[in-house]
């Protein structure tokens, strides 16, 4: 039987560096063993460094002595340890810390802030923010995603302030494009059966760009597809394409009619921006996809125990190497 965590449980667990690695070691390779090397992908040809004094500890060239667990591939004489070519890759930050912030993150309903997480754990601002980013990139749908298909739920929603409450200085900076809205479009869609979220940014709600977002970034199979959605003229446009189109007519007060409804999505949409709006307070554009991420995977996942998706999101963490520059524009 698998153990089941809570954070102080969690935390008993791992009272030292080592103990972390044996840990994360057990949740990510199949029997507490690497299934490959990360380098050569050689597979059973490696061994595990053990300290010559018998300790968990190991001198390093600086004299220092570190509790990380090193293993040798025998074919490419490199070493490596659980943490190489995945999102902890090159951190300086102790594995320790990142177990705990992950088992905060996949716990936490309304996501956790990287302020916050700064106060708590003892980190730099910008040390805690590109944390979140990487683990919300393990967060993110595989490249082997099976396509979504069956009766979903699509809607949009806005994301971002009314441009009417901008401070009147914003407002005569803008001149004539002050009352023009910079909100930020998502659309999402729910698969009814089984729960899963997929949700997108687009740069419009025309029925073309719907389309598209739904067939390459969302990976839904249109044609095997039947959609509930609210009676706007894109989606009626947008059904020529699919295997059937269901509507509720909300401007006539019409919101539930024989199981079809958009309530899966504006529930979606109502945490979403409980979620931003409370925890985060602003998400840019660019960074808004790796954040959509996070609350699909938290929905879709919704009905496991915190021990679960913990498991599960830890399944992902390989081969999702995120480096700062590039993620910031350098």
């Amino acid at each position: 039987m698998k153990q089941e965590f809570s954070m102080p449980s969690l935390a008993l667990r791992i009272p030292t560096e080592a103990d972390a690695y044996k840990l994360m070691e057990e949740l990510v390779w199949p029997g507490g063993e690497p299934p490959a090397c990360p380098h050569c992908s050689a597979a059973e040809k490696f061994y595990y460094l053990a300290p010559k004094d018998g300790t968990d500890g190991r001198k390093t060239r600086t004299g220092a002595v570190s509790q990380r667990r090193v293993w040798k591939c025998s074919a490419c004489r490199k070493q490596f340890s659980v943490m190489t070519g995945s999102i902890f890759h090159g951190s300086k930050i102790p594995l320790r810390t990142w177990l705990l912030v992950l088992f905060e993150m996949v716990s936490s309903k309304n996501g956790v802030a990287a302020r916050e997480l700064e106060r708590k754990y003892g980190l730099t601002p910008k040390s805690a923010w590109f944390m979140t980013q990487r683990i919300r990139e393990a967060m993110k749908r595989g490249p082997l995603a099976d396509l979504l298909s069956g009766t979903l739920v699509a809607d949009e929603t806005w994301i971002g302030g009314d441009p009417g409450n901008q401070h009147a200085r914003a407002k005569l900076a803008l001149g004539p494009d002050r009352w023009t809205t910079r909100k930020i479009t998502v659309l999402s869609v729910i698969d009814k059966a089984s729960g899963e979220a997929r949700s997108a940014v687009v740069p419009n709600i025309k029925a073309g760009t719907l389309r598209k977002a739904m067939e390459r970034e969302l990976e839904i199979n249109l044609g095997a597809s039947t959609l509930h959605t609210d009676s706007a003229r894109h989606y009626v446009t947008l059904a020529a394409t699919t295997k059937g189109h269901e509507v509720v007519n909300h401007d006539a007060g019409e919101y539930v009619r024989n199981g079809i409804s958009t309530n899966a999505a504006e529930g979606f949409f109502s945490q979403l921006k409980r979620s931003i709006d409370g925890t985060h307070h602003h998400v840019s554009k660019e960074h808004l996809p790796r954040y959509l991420a996070q609350f699909d995977w938290l929905y879709s996942n919704r009905k496991a125990s915190d021990s679960e998706r913990l498991r599960m999101l830890l399944g992902n963490v390989g081969g999702r190497r995120l480096t700062y520059r590039p993620l910031v524009g350098g």
